[in-house]
């Protein structure tokens, strides 16, 4: 064991599907831990394989949420299938559901029965709205959850009012951050057990997004839904050749503020001369702003503004942030070749890991039963048992 493979030895069974368990298995995976893939053979698989625009058995979703794994396609309707799938459980550390509450134990695998096979298992479950109450059944996504849990709600436009979604996982991949660091530490704390026990740990995307939301909800709450106006012309501006965004917490700011932006006048200004003043007259201070932004080109806006020791950043595509110099300059973005895709796709590296290489394992996303042979041989299964399997469609991939 070492700082770059913590859970070597360690094997993980992972049925869940979509983003946020996906990215908690693998970032365990990325860790060292042996990550075991079971996916249905049928209708593509995992279904995070067939959203958005699809290159072969990929999506952007699946690639990111495989990477490092081992892909078994197995049918679990068939009592072959549920055999296979207790064979896998069998010496696992890691048990990890995201079923659609009260599906996993008619499949017969819910934690009493798991755990009475394996008791040092660490089994976690990923739900929309939890294992329990009103909402367990109902299915849900993301942008579901975002509404749910106000998040959508403080995201109004700032033009057309309305409340929207944020375009990415948000959710999902806080989530999956979560659910690895609450499995991490039951490994930790299991390690030191002279007989390992085992637990049964919950996550809801409901409890991801207020998590991910506290700060805001606890502000919110205490203010009785009307947010306070900030001071400061904090936001997004156009300028002469794209948009820069400007973030200001002090007071002091004020003035270094205007200096950069060579608009001392408005310190004099009683509209804006002080705090109190500005949070008042904000509206009319960003129409004073605005023109006097659409006049400047971002560079020279950026370049002023740093100078003063005031935030700020432009207001960049995915593309135009992969080609920033400070991007190369820290290493944070590795660049790998996926089987079916056309180009090399960018892969942000994972903090406290070496870098990506393409064609290491870790850097690989399987096909759908990719490893469906291999998986079975390393579990006892002889070849003509496996073939009987393959023609019985239980399994499916990696001939």
């Amino acid at each position: 064991m070492d700082y770059h493979s913590a859970f070597s030895g360690m094997k993980v069974v992972d049925l869940s599907g979509g983003v946020a368990g996906p990215s908690c298995a693998m970032m365990l995976a990325q860790h060292g831990a042996d990550v075991i893939k079971v996916e249905t053979p049928h209708n593509g698989g995992d279904w995070s394989r067939i959203l958005g625009r699809t290159y072969e058995d990929h999506s952007a979703f699946s690639i990111y949420g495989t990477l490092g794994k081992r892909s078994l396609a197995l049918d679990l309707k068939t009592d072959e299938g549920k055999d296979v799938l207790w064979r896998l459980i069998r010496g696992a550390d890691v048990f990890i559901e995201g079923f659609k509450p009260g599906t996993i134990q008619r499949y017969g695998f819910g934690y009493d029965a798991v755990s009475a096979k394996e008791p040092g298992i660490i089994y976690y479950s990923i739900s929309g709205f939890g294992q329990t109450g009103p909402l367990a059944a109902r299915p849900a996504m993301d942008p579901v959850l975002q509404a749910f849990t106000g998040i959508v709600t403080e995201n109004k436009g700032e033009h057309d009012g309305h409340p929207h979604r944020i375009a990415i996982s948000l959710i999902d991949m806080f989530s999956g951050l979560l659910g690895f660091q609450a499995i991490a530490t039951s490994l930790y704390v299991r390690r030191e057990q002279e007989v390992k026990k085992g637990r049964f740990i919950e996550l809801s995307l409901m409890q991801g997004g207020a998590m991910l939301s506290v700060i805001r909800m606890i502000a919110n709450y205490l203010e009785r839904g009307v947010t306070q106006r900030t001071s400061m012309p904090n936001g997004v501006f156009n300028t002469a050749d794209g948009q820069i965004n400007v973030t200001m917490v002090r007071p002091t700011d004020w003035r270094p503020f205007c200096e950069a932006i060579e608009e001392s006048q408005l310190l004099d200004d009683p509209r804006f001369s002080t705090t109190p003043a500005r949070a008042t007259n904000l509206d009319e201070l960003f129409a004073v702003l605005r023109p006097m932004f659409a006049a400047r080109t971002t560079a020279w806006l950026a370049e002023r503004l740093t100078a003063k020791g005031i935030m700020n950043g432009r207001v960049n595509s995915y593309e135009e942030f992969l080609r920033e110099e400070q991007v190369a300059a820290t290493g944070i973005m590795a660049w790998l070749a996926q089987p079916g895709l056309p180009e090399l796709v960018p892969m942000p590296n994972i903090p406290g890991l070496p870098p990506f290489e393409s064609g290491t394992k870790r850097a690989h996303a399987p096909a759908l039963g990719e490893h469906t042979r291999e998986i079975l041989a390393g579990h006892g299964y002889s070849a003509a048992e496996i073939a009987v399997l393959y023609e019985k469609k239980v399994v499916a991939g990696g001939r």
